[in-house]
């Protein structure tokens, strides 16, 4: 029944890794309300102040300004911490493509840094994001922990690294990890500007501007769109999951399937609006259909998605509405 209910030791600490963005601010924000301690680890790359500015002045949250890739700066971010929940990183598919040198030098050591501060500060869970794109070309459906294809770009590398080497650390160091693979998150404070925005907030706001928003491809691609809500949850309860949890990955989703042309018109229904896209060439590195398998999530972390893709994506645009 969602999270609202769990229960952690009256002043426990988290660490927030990328806790400016959009999934890392919304953590924050569930932890305060929570009544627990949070610390905010972001260096503003892309992760932005407004996101977190109502929190600033809460005794119960603090922000280090630094970057994971800055092994000194995580330690000192871990320090007294009890749970990690690394969610920095860089996204985008195509992005990556064009900058893959940067896209190791962030993901993939930024992470490495951020397993062993853990480790040396005997953090009691370190809870990362991983994310459905290590998936690659595996065809079938609904995608199914342990059965991947092969990797379309340089980010999904940097995130089965993820997985690999917390694996690592919990074989030889005892460091208890859990990966969570997520699939395509949207909801309340994801960006929508520049060329590799998300989406669902691109949409939303070209459409409320009056813009014509670009599909790429047919439009017939499919995704198993995921509430904002939903991933807090699956957070949250890894902290707190049995110990055969420890060292697993897990399929973090609603379970369903959504194609972007259909999205493209619930949104414009939404909005009352009558405007059509522009379609654009395939993306290098996109898979034409995502399906999460979230019945081991289930099963070992008691994960519960209560928000489908219809209330979620009226909560968003409401949201949007009222920022705008």
């Amino acid at each position: 029944m969602g999270y609202s209910d769990l229960k952690f030791p009256e002043r426990t600490l988290f660490l927030v890794t990328g806790g400016a963005g959009f999934i890392g601010s919304n953590l924050c924000e569930a932890i305060l309300k929570l009544g627990y301690n949070v610390r905010c680890l972001d260096n503003f790359s892309t992760g932005k102040m407004e996101n977190i500015a109502e929190f600033i002045k809460s005794a119960n949250f603090q922000l280090i300004t630094g970057d994971i890739k800055e092994f000194d700066t995580c330690m000192r971010a871990c320090a007294g911490v009890d749970y990690v929940l690394h969610q920095a990183a860089w996204g985008s598919v195509p992005r990556s493509i064009e900058q893959p040198l940067f896209y190791c030098a962030n993901n993939i050591a930024g992470t490495a840094n951020m397993l062993e501060a853990a480790r040396q500060n005997c953090v009691k869970k370190f809870v990362y994001a991983s994310s459905s794109s290590v998936y690659g070309d595996e065809p079938n459906l609904p995608k199914t922990e342990g059965i991947e294809g092969n990797l379309l770009s340089p980010y999904a590398v940097t995130k089965l690294f993820g997985e690999e080497w917390a694996r690592q650390y919990m074989i030889h160091y005892g460091l208890p990890t859990i990966g969570l693979r997520y699939f395509n998150v949207f909801g309340r404070r994801q960006s929508p500007d520049g060329d590799y925005a998300a989406v669902i907030p691109k949409f939303i706001i070209q459409l409320i501007k009056g813009e014509r928003p670009i599909i790429y491809g047919d439009g017939r691609q499919s995704r198993d769109f995921t509430y904002i809500e939903n991933v807090i949850e699956a957070n949250l309860k890894a902290c707190l999951a049995p110990e055969v949890a420890n060292g697993e990955i897990f399929n973090i989703a609603y379970g369903g399937r959504e194609r972007l042309i259909d999205i493209f018109n619930i949104i414009k229904r939404i909005l009352n609006n009558d405007i059509e896209p522009i379609y654009g060439p395939w993306r290098k590195g996109d898979i034409k259909h995502s399906n999460a398998n979230i019945s081991k999530a289930k099963e070992l972390l008691g994960y519960n998605p209560e928000w489908d893709f219809k209330r979620g994506i009226e909560e968003t645009v409401k949201w949007y509405k009222e920022k705008l």
